[in-house]
């Protein structure tokens, strides 16, 4: 497992483009995207998480006490059931951060996920691992960033058991017995009809010759007639024969298995199968009928006490009919008049109000009236309006005055300019 020896480096760092681009006159770059293969990065991250946490024995000790299902091998890689996704990965990571050394609480289904994340990171951090991303991106339960942060808390875990990796043993080989193989002594109907046909087939490539079948007879009866006198005196011991019986026996026996595929072994099992349904379907069907018979006696039964009662309590129906009727009356009664109290209620507020208001008023004037303020701003005001008409007074004496000089001031030269116009006699005639 080679994850174990080599931390991934976290998604987002690696292959981070450099802003660059060759004769750019403005010096602005363009993002470097990830090479192809940086989209299965994941996949070959999620199957080493999966053996690292068989390495930390995960089934035993969070799969059955959690009843969860196992994980498969692109669980974390790819979109299925994002809630599930999430639960799976906030109980591992908090699992695997127990195994590296560290106490962390499991997180339980209604915890805020925001807070479980930021949890989780932190614990990450600490042990020196980069996590240069947004925790938004672990709140889905699938991805890259998923699979890093576990994968990394795995190595984590893995470091802190003690997890090394040893020479293999390889087991030593026994040289065993030569037996003989039973499975070579049983033939199934296949073999033996191919067996036959390929004997047929065979007869039928060989072509007979009649004088040589001719001649191969005459030797076969002489030389039997020559050997019958050898053979009546047997040196042959029994006790060697049975043993030797004994040790072919199991390689002449010839044992056909029955083959699933047969149609005469479905057509048995069929015709077995309908006899055990007849059987079964009289034994049943004496149930059935005393069932029904029980049955339908229990219905008319309980037909014929419906009857009755409703005869008996015909009267009695009746009545509740009337007091239903005059029930639902009431209740339209009851809701007029709860209509009308309301709004009278609304009225005596509203006029309350007003009463509020005009007491209000009566008490404003009352104090006012019996109040001396007022009559002490009014003689403050006349006071001031005496003033008043004193400066103005003055004010216009002087502007009479002022008016009066001009008048005088404008009739002065107006006389002098009357005198100055008038020439005398004696000017006039020196000229």
């Amino acid at each position: 497992m080679a994850g174990a020896a080599s931390a991934p480096s976290p998604p987002g760092t690696e292959d981070t483009a450099a802003r660059t681009r060759g004769g750019d006159a403005a010096g602005e770059g363009l993002y470097v995207e990830r090479g192809p293969g940086a989209a299965y990065h994941m996949f070959v991250v999620m199957e080493d998480l999966v053996e690292k946490l068989k390495l930390l024995s995960y089934e035993e000790e969070i799969l059955r006490r959690n009843n969860l299902k196992p994980l498969s091998r692109h669980y974390f890689a790819l979109p299925t059931n994002p809630g599930e996704q999430f639960y799976m990965f906030c109980t591992l990571a908090a699992w695997l951060i127990n195994k590296a050394g560290c106490p962390f609480e499991q997180p339980q289904e209604y915890d805020d996920p925001n807070a479980t994340i930021s949890n989780i990171l932190s614990e990450l951090r600490s042990f020196g691992r980069s996590a240069d991303f947004p925790p938004s991106k672990l709140k889905s339960g699938h991805g890259e960033h998923v699979c890093y942060v576990l994968d990394c808390l795995a190595e984590e875990s893995l470091k802190y058991v003690g997890f090394s990796w040893k020479r293999p043993v390889y087991p030593v080989e026994e040289l065993e017995e030569e037996t003989v193989p039973e499975d070579d002594a049983e033939l199934t109907v296949n073999k033996v009809e191919e067996e036959i046909v390929e004997e047929e087939t065979d007869n039928e490539e060989n072509f007979i010759d009649l004088n040589v079948l001719k001649a191969q007879t005459y030797r076969l009866e002489m030389n039997e007639s020559a050997k019958q006198e050898d053979i009546l005196e047997s040196t042959t011991d029994a006790a060697e024969w049975n043993l030797e019986v004994e040790r072919v026996l199991p390689q002449l026996k010839v044992t056909i298995r029955t083959d699933n595929k047969d149609w005469r072994i479905h057509v048995d099992q069929m015709h077995q199968h309908k006899s055990e349904i007849e059987s079964a379907l009289k034994e049943t069907k004496g149930f059935l009928d005393k069932l029904h018979s029980e049955i339908s006696r229990t219905l008319e039964k309980i037909s014929s006490r419906e009857k009755y009662i409703n005869n008996q309590l015909e009267h009695l129906v009746q009545e509740y009919r009337a007091a239903q009727a005059q029930l639902s009356e009431a209740r339209e009664r009851y809701q007029q008049g709860n209509g009308g109290v309301t709004e009278r209620t609304r009225t005596l507020s509203e006029i309350t109000e007003e009463l509020e208001k005009v007491k209000l008023e009566t008490e404003e004037k009352g104090s006012s009236m019996t109040d001396g303020a007022p009559l002490v701003k009014i003689k403050q005001s006349l006071t001031k309006l005496k003033q008043e008409t004193v400066q103005m007074d003055i004010r216009i004496g002087v502007v009479e005055h002022t008016l009066l000089q001009s008048k005088l001031k404008e009739k002065s030269n107006m006389t002098r300019d009357m005198h100055a116009t008038i020439i005398p006699e004696s000017a006039i005639g020196s000229y």
